[in-house]
This record gives C-alpha cells, sequence and structure tokens, in this order.
C-alpha cells in the first residue's frame, strides 16, 4: 500500500468501510479556513465581481481627497471587466507617463492629463465626461 490518506475516512474508504459519523459533527463555514480534520483540504470558492453596466459616458475627475494634496485623474463608468480595466489602466499609465491603478471598477491615473487620457478614451471608443473642476 503505497497510498497516502489525507483523514481517516479515505483509510476507512480504502478498506471498504464507511466512516463512523458523529450527529454532532457540523462543517464550517468560516471562509479563512484551509484544512479541518473532518474533511482535509478545504477549496476556496471564488467570488465572481459583477460588473456595473455603463451609461456609455467615461466620467474623468479629478481628485485630491485623501491624498495629502497629491491630484489624481479617476476614470469611472466604463462597464468594463477587472482584465480590460487593467489593460486599458496599463495603456494610459504607458502614453501619460506616469503612475496609476485599478481600485474597484475605477481607473487611477496620478498627475493632470486630463487632456491626454480624453484623447485615448475617444480612441478606445467611449464617450468621455469631464466630472468637477
Amino acid at each position: 500500500m503505497n497510498d497516502k490518506f489525507s483523514s481517516l475516512a479515505d483509510l476507512a474508504a480504502a478498506f471498504g468501510k464507511e466512516p463512523i459519523k458523529n450527529g454532532s459533527e457540523s462543517i464550517n463555514n468560516d471562509n479563512t479556513l484551509v484544512y479541518t480534520t473532518n474533511s482535509g483540504r478545504i477549496k476556496q470558492k471564488h467570488n465572481e465581481q459583477q460588473i456595473t453596466a455603463s451609461d456609455g459616458f467615461a466620467k474623468v475627475r479629478r481628485e485630491t481627497k485623501g491624498r495629502k494634496g497629491k491630484g489624481v485623474i479617476t476614470i469611472t463608468g466604463l462597464g468594463l471587466d477587472a482584465k480590460a480595466l487593467k489593460d486599458l489602466a496599463k495603456k494610459l499609465k504607458k502614453i501619460c507617463g506616469t503612475g496609476g491603478t485599478v481600485v474597484n471598477e475605477v481607473i487611477e491615473i496620478q498627475g493632470d492629463k486630463r487632456d491626454v487620457i480624453k484623447t485615448v478614451l475617444e480612441k478606445e471608443g467611449f464617450k468621455v465626461k469631464f466630472i468637477g473642476g
């Protein structure tokens, strides 16, 4: 017997026996649980993100609040999935020559490059609307 068993239930199944079940056993639904002695390794369920539908306009806005006075351009309302948002953010960062990130469904680009961002988004097929001052 060279098989490795991860639990006593596997060992009982190898000998053709049904494992003994206690009535007091309960399945733990804790999402941070990785391993349990009752059932072995637990696979995590991946939550699929819901994509917010776009109203047809990419909203470009300049923000400084909560960033110690540093200006950041935020782009919302694109209606793209996570991978497409990251690809678009990468393209915008490269063209603008600045840093940035994707947080939830918002692309953040450092600096004040609204005009450059507008031309790139229009080439990508988005209607652009400036929000705020």
